[in-house]
């Protein structure tokens, strides 16, 4: 179960319609779902006394109970996985642009986890459930590189602490539009897209749910209409450079969602997680990782 806690920034809001704005990937049949299921109190207040189409007034609390899903069968695969370093407690996988990292609503198969179900069996942390045994952390579809994968709960709960506590060095590289004059850091919460649930957006609504979001970059070279930059994480929100990047006038080259589509000669989203660096849970040492850039990416910064 995954308590959320909502407190209403004015009145007059349906119930249903501010949990799926303000809920991850909630949309109103199934906020209504919950409520109905007494899975929703405002004020301590659950079904019957409390309806979907309840008015919320400013400082209402509203506490929000998600089940866990119903974990479909995940199925073992026989992937090919690009694996940097592996021991008893974890592994550094460099994954390809195009791989889901792990199984969702239509994509069950040919994800990252499949992979690591046939390579490592049973021994995968569960922390975060059969639909994501061993996941620390993630990136994107669309973008490739480095990402742990812990093997054990202790090994999981002690990487968990140094990414809360960001200790954890993740430093991407990007091509992105424009000419971008100075290095610099975007310190802009990062929250859910009221008008479209798929994609995340800067917001500064202290009424709505954004978390905080900061992203430095470092320019590595300039072009004539692009920037090759580095971008290091303070955090690790969804989207996070994509959005930043986009916020601020330079989208990343490829990206589809928050930039101006993917120019036709351009193979793919040039964003790489390109080096990761922690405390290795056991034996306290650190460790750091580092890929190249994949093929696509250096044959565009090569045509400038």
């Amino acid at each position: 179960m995954n308590e959320l806690l909502f407190t209403a920034g004015e009145s007059g809001a349906r119930l249903d319609k501010f949990l799926a704005e303000n809920a991850e990937k909630l949309t109103r049949t199934a906020a209504t779902g919950l409520i109905e299921a007494g899975n929703c109190a405002v004020n301590g207040v659950c079904f019957p006394r409390i309806t979907k189409n309840h008015r919320l007034k400013a400082g209402d609390e509203i506490t929000l109970t998600v089940p866990e899903p119903e974990p479909a069968e995940i199925l073992p695969e026989n992937i090919p996985l690009d694996i940097r370093y592996e021991d008893n407690d974890l592994l550094i996988i460099n994954k390809p642009r195009g791989m889901v990292v792990h199984p969702s609503h239509g994509h069950i198969s040919g994800t990252l986890v499949n992979a690591l179900m046939h390579r490592c069996g049973d021994s995968l942390s569960g922390i975060n459930g059969v639909i994501r045994p061993g996941i620390v952390h993630r990136i994107d579809k669309n973008t490739s590189g480095l990402l742990l994968v812990a093997k054990n709960d202790f090994t999981h709960n002690a990487l968990s602490e140094q990414l809360k506590a960001h200790t954890v060095k993740r430093e991407y590289e990007a091509v992105v539009h424009g000419n971008v004059k100075q290095n610099g850091e975007i310190n802009a919460p990062i929250g859910r897209n009221a008008s479209d649930r798929k994609k995340m957006c800067v917001i500064f609504d202290k009424n709505r749910n954004a978390r905080e979001a900061i992203t430095r970059y470092e320019i590595i070279a300039n072009y004539k209409d692009f920037t090759h930059i580095r971008a290091m994480l303070e955090t690790g929100r969804t989207h996070q450079i994509r959005v930043h990047m986009a916020y601020i006038g330079h989208a990343v080259a490829g990206d589809e969602v928050y930039g101006n589509g993917k120019p036709k000669w351009l193979a793919g989203q040039c964003l790489h997680a390109k080096k990761i660096g922690f405390t290795h849970p056991a034996s306290g040492e650190y460790m750091e990782f580092e890929s190249e850039l994949p093929g696509y990416f250096t044959k565009m910064i090569e045509q400038f």
